[in-house]
């Protein structure tokens, strides 16, 4: 199997923050941040696998400050990591005020997906071509961050209901 760059994966969506998204404080609810970074990190990963995916881990999505109702809200996508067919994608948040064309840092984030053949089974990804030492870098830190959700998984009790 080919592999592909991390370039060929990146993905940026851009949205108008609107009263729908607010929360009681008035600014956009995470959970809409949230949202967009799935759709982004997916798209990214889809883009990568060029399969369906599904989201299986949300890791460090810190809120770095708030994201205010008329903010335009950016969301970078791209795959940091590949396994044999679980991806990560890193997914970078800004918000811009229109009036002021300040732009603030909200959140960082990483979404593991699994790629799906066409019964629904994980299937096997392409492995990713790192071009640069930042993106040879980041796929040795998402390693790092694979084996520890792989520990941790290991570890977790089953919850009886």
């Amino acid at each position: 199997m080919e592999g592909r760059t991390v370039r060929q994966s990146r993905v940026t969506l851009t949205q108008i923050m609107g009263l729908t998204d607010a929360n009681v404080l008035r600014n956009v609810h995470g959970g809409v941040i949230m949202k967009l970074c799935d759709e982004a990190g997916g798209t990214a990963a889809m883009r990568h696998a060029r399969q369906p995916v599904v989201t299986v881990a949300v890791d460090s999505m810190g809120f770095h400050s708030p994201v205010h109702i008329g903010n335009l809200l950016t969301v970078q996508a791209e795959v940091t990591w590949v396994g044999h067919t679980s991806l990560e994608t890193r997914i970078i948040v800004t918000a811009e005020n229109l009036m002021t064309g300040q732009v603030t840092h909200t959140n960082t984030a990483y979404y593991v997906y699994v790629a799906l053949d066409e019964t629904g089974s994980p299937t096997a990804v392409p492995p990713i071509i790192c071009e640069t030492d930042e993106e040879r870098a980041l796929f040795d830190e998402a390693a790092i961050r694979q084996e520890q959700r792989l520990s941790r998984r290991r570890h977790e009790r089953p919850i009886n209901l």
